[in-house]
């Protein structure tokens, strides 16, 4: 609650104030005017025209002093410092000017302009971290959003992302908002806007207010954190980059989720640089599976690390899961990146290594059936069915396009994703073991996360032809796959759920028939608010364009223009 009694300064930017006299806290760090506590008004608090008048000056003085506040301030992610007056301007109920999408530039210029990523993140010390837990004081808004974060909001997100307690389950992300300020106001941001929805705050608009200043906030930390870490090298503060990245992709997943598409293309580029100079940074090896575990490796645990009593193996640290789930993200988000922009996945070199390869191996480095459910196997075809097509959009380009080969290449994905579909459906779920039999109640329901896998693989199917026969919505093939959609997703336990299907979903409905177009508008109609299920009502509008015009542009529509028909290109994850 922002106080009555603040300086005029605040109450007329609408920022909580602390009420420190002479100046208080928040103007001192933004180096501005602090019209502090008088008993009178002042005649500019009009509600009118001088207001207004002021409001700007404001605003004026607050961009003119950011030279100067960038040279006293002093964030240092690595060892998680943050000074006192910074910690005192995180304000949830400000009213910043600019939207998300106008802050994201600076950062990617930050990164197009150092030869490296360089980054924050030294190895934090004891006496840094004791330092940094004495600097930021949480306020009492700050810690009912980060716990609403934990328990409600990331399993929502990631409902299948419930990592082993002997493991430390998700402790690791509340470490992270503890100690990372970057984390932190990435995690703010989100959490205040999905807050509000769930207390069902009448004014939208404030809700919006609201979750602009945390994104501005967001960005903020995390712009002057690439600027400190300006000339340093990943290699040496690995701890720091891996923090950064995370932060990234949560802003990714959050732009996305209140259906801001105008960025992630940016921040991904982004979060795919950083994730390449991690596994570069270990230079000592060459196959990217030994690279990704020698920089789990060096981010620990150190020998002071906790570990359960009477057990030799060590709790994974914070920085540890938080790179092994992040990549996790990252690989998934360029892959589903890939068959919108009709180009090779940036990260095609590492899917076989790092997924396990297209057999698959019984221990890869990246499983994302335990973050979103999803089996390797079927990302890595959708890597392969997306090369092929942007090696077949080449070729036609260049005039050389051999059918032979394109059909060759893709009769190998073909049956290498339909003798695993067969495995998924023939095979029952895989019984619990009796040694883990407590720890299994946690686990999200065996028959779901195999649901989740099918729906993607007849997708992919369908994808799959449409990039070698072009759109032919009465294939015989496509009708079995679409139809085959339709029934699994009626099977999911909780509608909620197809939050985690939006691409599968999206590309089945784009090909369906005018007699199940109800089909899909009921699975979506039922997800409200729309604010909330965002990304699946986006799929929706796309159906719908693509039903509209079913009978136009018939031989050149494919994938990639049904989701660029919209205005903005979308990343349905």
């Amino acid at each position: 609650m922002r106080s009555s009694n603040g300086c005029w300064t605040c109450r007329l930017r609408r920022k909580k104030c602390d009420e420190k006299h002479p100046v208080c806290d928040v103007c001192a760090a933004l180096c501005i005017t602090c019209h502090s506590f008088l008993d009178a008004r002042p005649e500019w608090m009009d509600g009118g025209a001088k207001q207004e008048e002021m409001a700007e000056q404001l605003k004026r003085e607050v961009k003119e002093k950011a030279h100067r506040r960038r040279g006293d301030r002093v964030v240092h992610i690595s060892s998680d410092y943050v000074s006192t007056d910074e910690a005192s301007t995180v304000d949830l109920m400000a009213l910043p000017q600019k939207p998300p999408m106008d802050l994201a530039t600076p950062i990617c210029d930050l990164l197009r302009k150092t030869p490296g990523i360089h980054n924050d993140g030294m190895a934090p010390s004891p006496e840094a971290s004791t330092e940094s837990r004495e600097n930021i004081a949480f306020g009492r808004s700050d810690t009912v959003l980060l716990t609403f974060y934990l328990e409600h909001l990331l399993p929502f997100l990631f409902p299948f992302y419930r990592p082993s307690l002997l493991q430390g389950g998700r402790s690791w992300v509340f470490e992270m908002m503890i100690s990372s300020p970057v984390i932190r106001q990435a995690t703010l941001c989100q959490s205040s806007y999905f807050f509000s929805l769930a207390r069902g705050t009448a004014n939208r608009d404030a809700i919006w207010d609201e979750v602009l200043t945390q994104t501005t906030n967001a960005f903020g930390v995390l712009r002057q954190a690439l600027q400190v870490i300006d000339g340093s090298g990943v290699a040496k503060h690995l701890h720091g980059a891996v923090r950064i990245m995370a932060s990234i992709m949560q802003m990714q997943r959050f732009e996305i989720a209140v259906l801001s598409f105008h960025n992630w293309h940016t921040h991904l580029n982004a979060a795919l640089v950083l994730f390449r100079q991690l596994l570069d940074s270990a230079v000592e090896s060459r196959e990217p599976i030994s690279r990704f575990d020698a920089v789990m490796s060096r981010l620990g645990p150190s020998s002071s690390s906790w570990s359960w009593p009477s057990q030799s193996d060590q709790v994974p640290s914070a920085e540890q899961a938080a790179f092994r789930f992040s990549s996790t993200l990252v690989i998934l988000d360029d892959i589903i990146a890939s068959t919108a922009l009709q180009e090779q996945p940036r990260l095609y070199e590492y899917h076989r290594s790092l997924l396990g390869g297209i057999q698959g191996t019984e221990d890869p480095p990246i499983n994302l059936e335990a973050v979103v459910g999803l089996k390797n196997w079927t990302l890595l075809q959708i890597g392969e069915i997306a090369t092929l097509e942007a090696w077949k959009q080449r070729c036609k380009t260049a005039g050389n396009l051999d059918v032979v080969e394109l059909v060759r290449r893709a009769t190998a994905i073909k049956e290498s994703l339909v003798a695993h579909l067969m495995r998924l459906e023939t095979d029952p779920p895989k019984a619990p073991k009796e040694n883990n039999s407590f720890l299994d109640i946690f686990a999200p329901p065996l028959s779901q996360c195999s649901l989740v896998s099918r729906v993607w693989a007849h997708a992919a199917l369908i994808y799959l032809s449409i990039v070698v026969s072009g759109w032919q919505p009465t294939n015989v093939d496509v009708r079995y796959h679409v139809n085959r959609v339709i029934e699994l997703l009626k099977l999911q336990r909780s509608p909620a759920l197809l939050r985690t299907m939006v691409w599968p979903f999206c590309v089945a409905g784009c090909l369906a028939e005018r007699g199940q177009e109800a089909h899909f508008r009921g699975m979506v109609e039922v997800l409200q608010p729309p604010s909330i299920f965002g990304t699946v009502h986006k799929a929706l509008e796309i159906m719908e364009n693509v039903w509209r015009n079913r009978d136009t542009d018939f031989a050149t529509r494919d994938i990639a223009t049904c989701f660029r028909a919209q205005g903005n290109l979308v990343l349905l994850v």
